[in-house]
C-alpha cells in the first residue's frame, strides 16, 4: 500500500473519461472535503467514475498497483470510511443521475445520487421512497445500510423498496443483483453495507407520496422524561400514515422557531403525516402533542414531501465536525429515559443532539432473515450526534456522544444501525449489527469478494 508514482497516475488519468484528482491538482482539498470535518485524510488520488467501465477500471488498475481502495457515494460518512490516507477513493459522485418510470412505478438512480435528485425527480409523479431526512445524504450508502426516514412506519426500510442493483464486483465482473439473479448477493446489499462490491445504480419499486402534513413540536428540556414517557406508549399504537421522531436539541436562532425560544434546550417530535390533508384534518391529529404538556412551540403545515426532505440541510451543513454512535431499542425503558434527561440537559453545543427515529410498522412485516438488516423487532433506532463548527470542541463533542452512549448501552438491545456506528467501534459491533445473520454475511463475502478486496467499511471479513 501508498502512494501512486507519477507513471501509474497518468495511466489512471488515461484510461477514465472522468477526472482524477490528485495533490497538488486545483480543487484536491475540495475533493477530498466530506460532510464530516472531523476526518481529515489525504488519500493519493480521487478517480471520479463517470461510467461503469471507469468503475471497473478504477477496480483494476488498484489491484495492479497494490493501493487501498474506498468507495464514496455521497460523502456523507460519519467516519469517513470513504477516504483512506495514502489510498485511492472511487469516486462515484459523477454518476449522479435519476430516471422515473411513472407507469412502472419504478426510478431507476446512479450510485452517486443524493436524495434531494430522487425527491425532485419522483415527486412530480407523486412519487417517493423511505429515505432519510436530509436531501444531502447519499442514496448508496444509505440503502446499502437499511435506510430509514419519515415514511417508514408507512412503507418500510429504504432496502423494502429496492427491486435490483447493479454491481461491479472485486474481480470486474458486473451483474444485476434481484430476487432472481444473484439472490444471495442481492440479501446482502439490503443491509451489509458496502462490503460486497460497488454498486453503480439502484432501481426502486416507488411508494405513492406527494404533499404530507409536517409537524414540529417543542417542550422545554425538563420535560423530557414525561414526552418520553407518553411517546413510547403512543407512537407504536398510532396509525401507520403518522410518523414522528424524536429528538433532543437547543433551538436554532431563526424561522419557524419564535424569538423568545431561540437558544434554549429542548425537546422535540418531528412529524409526518401521511393521511388526509383536506383542511383542519392535520391539526385534528396532531392535536395529540397537547397531551404530555403544554409545547413551547407547535407547527404543522402541508408541503411537498421533498420540501420536508430538505428542511434540515440548512441546520446541519456539511464542513461541521462530527462524532456519532447509534444503538436500536424495543422499548425505551424509564433507565434510558433518565439517561436521556441527564445527557439532555448537558447538550454540549447548539448543534449536538439525539434523534430516536421509528423503525415499526411496515419494517416489521418483513422477516428478520429476508434481508441483511437482523432488528426487524426494533422500534426505534437511536443517534447520538456531538457536532459543532469549531475544531476546538471536537474533543468536548466526541467525550459526550461516548459517553451517553456507554451509559445507554445496557437499555438498548445490542447492536446498532450500521451507519450509525462510529469510528474504529470493533469487529464486535459489526458483528452484534447483524445478529444471526452475521455468518451467512461472511459466506457471501467469501464468494463475491474472498480477498476482502472491499474493507474501507464497516468491515464484514470473509468466511473462513
Amino acid at each position: 500500500m501508498g502512494s501512486i508514482s507519477g507513471t501509474n497516475l497518468e495511466k489512471l488519468r488515461e484510461g477514465l473519461r472522468g477526472p482524477v484528482v490528485a495533490p497538488g491538482d486545483p480543487g484536491y482539498d475540495d475533493t477530498r472535503s466530506i460532510y464530516n470535518a472531523m476526518i481529515d485524510r489525504h488519500p493519493a488520488a480521487f478517480a471520479q467514475c463517470a461510467d461503469v467501465a471507469d468503475v471497473r477500471a478504477t477496480i483494476a488498475f488498484a489491484q495492479e498497483v497494490g493501493i487501498e481502495l474506498a468507495v464514496r457515494g455521497g460523502g456523507h460518512s460519519g467516519p469517513g470510511l470513504c477516504l483512506v490516507d495514502d489510498g485511492l477513493t472511487l469516486d462515484l459522485s459523477p454518476m449522479d443521475w435519476v430516471r422515473v418510470d411513472p407507469g412502472a412505478g419504478i426510478a431507476q438512480v446512479g450510485g452517486g445520487a443524493q436524495l434531494g435528485a430522487l425527491d425532485h425527480a419522483a415527486h412530480t409523479f407523486g412519487l417517493g421512497i423511505p429515505a432519510g431526512i436530509m436531501s444531502t445524504t447519499g442514496i448508496g450508502g444509505l440503502t446499502l445500510g437499511g435506510g430509514h426516514g419519515h415514511l417508514t412506519r408507512k412503507y418500510g426500510l429504504t432496502i423494502d423498496s429496492l427491486v435490483s442493483a447493479d454491481v461491479v464486483l472485486a474481480d470486474g465482473t458486473f451483474v444485476t443483483a434481484s430476487e432472481q439473479d444473484h439472490p444471495d448477493l442481492f440479501w446482502a446489499l439490503r443491509g451489509g453495507g458496502g462490503n460486497f462490491g460497488v454498486v453503480t445504480s439502484f432501481t426502486f419499486r416507488m411508494n405513492k407520496v406527494s404533499n404530507v402534513g409536517v409537524g414540529l413540536t417543542v417542550w422545554p428540556i425538563d420535560r423530557t422524561g414525561e414526552i418520553l414517557r407518553w411517546y413510547r406508549e403512543f407512537l407504536p399504537s398510532a396509525p401507520e400514515d403518522l410518523n414522528g421522531f424524536f429528538a433532543l436539541l437547543t433551538v436554532p436562532p431563526g424561522p419557524p422557531f419564535p424569538e423568545p425560544i431561540h437558544g434554549q434546550k429542548m425537546c422535540a417530535v418531528v412529524w409526518c403525516y401521511t393521511g388526509d390533508l383536506e383542511e383542519g384534518r392535520l391539526e385534528e391529529v396532531l392535536a395529540v402533542a397537547n397531551d404530555p404538556a403544554p409545547p413551547a412551540f407547535h407547527f404543522t403545515a402541508p408541503m411537498p414531501y421533498p420540501a420536508l426532505q430538505s428542511m434540515f440541510d440548512g441546520l446541519i451543513p456539511k464542513g461541521l465536525q462530527w462524532y456519532w454512535r447509534g444503538a436500536f431499542f424495543d422499548a425505551i425503558s424509564d433507565a434510558a429515559i433518565e439517561v436521556h434527561e441527564r445527557y439532555g440537559q448537558a447538550l454540549p453545543t447548539e448543534s449536538s443532539t439525539m434523534h430516536l427515529y421509528p423503525v415499526d410498522g411496515a419494517a416489521h412485516r418483513v422477516g428478520a432473515d429476508e434481508t441483511a438488516w437482523a432488528y426487524r423487532d426494533a422500534v426505534w433506532s437511536a443517534v447520538i450526534g456531538g457536532i459543532d463548527a469549531d475544531p476546538a470542541n471536537a474533543d468536548l463533542i466526541r467525550q459526550w456522544c461516548v459517553d451517553y452512549s456507554t451509559d445507554l448501552h445496557p437499555h438498548s438491545m445490542g447492536g446498532s444501525y450500521v451507519n450509525f456506528l462510529g469510528a474504529k467501534e470493533g469487529p464486535e459491533r459489526v458483528q452484534s449489527t447483524y445478529r444471526g445473520n452475521y455468518d451467512r454475511l461472511t459466506s457471501v463475502k467469501q464468494a463475491y469478494d474472498p480477498e476482502n478486496f472491499f474493507h474501507a467499511n464497516q468491515n464484514i471479513p470473509p468466511a473462513g
